[in-house]
């Protein structure tokens, strides 16, 4: 098997719209004081695990969030990341757009889904998958298959990149649940992605750095024939 980059995708820390129940989309909103001590805390997670890169969503409340998590880092924007564009809908309150024609349209049937004067859910999943895989690509070439690397981003975004690596439609992401300062891991292989964690909120991050290759030897082992062809997750070491 081809050994491969390990992807972590981090969810920004909450926010006042999170709090108050309100679609932030692409407006400045920041984190609140819960927000802050959750990138704080996730930030503690994140010491064990050497990062090769990390790239971020433009938005302030991720870049808030990485620089409470990874004070060192020095994460570069990646616009591919960025919150999916709401258009009309940004800064309303969630129970008011429940009430919309179009909300059952994006709970059920996301695929279809155009916000007024904003952007198509399909187009916003489409260029986030774009971009970590690209990214991963990149940093499997540059730092060798035991990298890991970061992307913080937002929760429809990481859905619609969880719903890609399971191989599964647009129209079933909503049943992925990606909470504020989660933790993702995904690797990808030529041949399919692993879903190594979903939504981490306090689990120990080390076992996610994979082991130094060993050294494949010349001749395969007869027992090797034998071996069973499995989707864990050492199979794509």
């Amino acid at each position: 098997m081809v050994s491969v980059a390990t992807l972590l995708l981090l969810r920004h820390g909450r926010t006042t719209a999170n709090a108050d129940g309100g679609l932030a989309g692409r407006q400045p909103v920041e984190l609140d004081d819960t927000g802050r001590a959750q990138a704080t805390a996730v930030g503690q997670r994140l010491r064990a695990v050497p990062l090769a890169a990390v790239v971020t969503s433009p938005l302030i409340r991720c870049r808030q969030t990485l620089e409470l998590a990874l004070p060192e880092a020095s994460p570069v924007v990646e616009e591919g990341l960025i919150e999916c564009g709401y258009g009309t809908w940004e800064g309303q309150p969630l129970k008011k757009l429940a009430k919309e024609p179009l909300w059952p349209v994006v709970q059920q049937h996301p695929s279809a889904a155009v916000f007024p004067e904003g952007e198509a859910m399909a187009a916003m999943a489409a260029r986030a998958v774009a971009a970590v895989r690209s990214w991963d690509a990149r940093v499997t070439a540059e730092h060798g298959p035991e990298a890991v690397w970061l992307a913080c981003s937002h929760g429809d975004v990481i859905k619609a990149i969880v719903a890609d690596a399971l191989g599964v439609h647009l129209d079933l992401f909503q049943r992925i649940v990606a909470d504020p300062a989660s933790v993702t891991a995904i690797r990808y292989t030529p041949v399919r992605p692993f879903l190594l964690r979903l939504n981490d909120t306090g689990g120990d991050l080390a076992g996610l750095v994979p082991p130094p290759r060993k050294r494949r030897r010349r001749a395969a082992r007869a027992a090797d024939s034998d071996a069973a062809v499995g989707g864990g997750a050492g199979a794509a070491r």
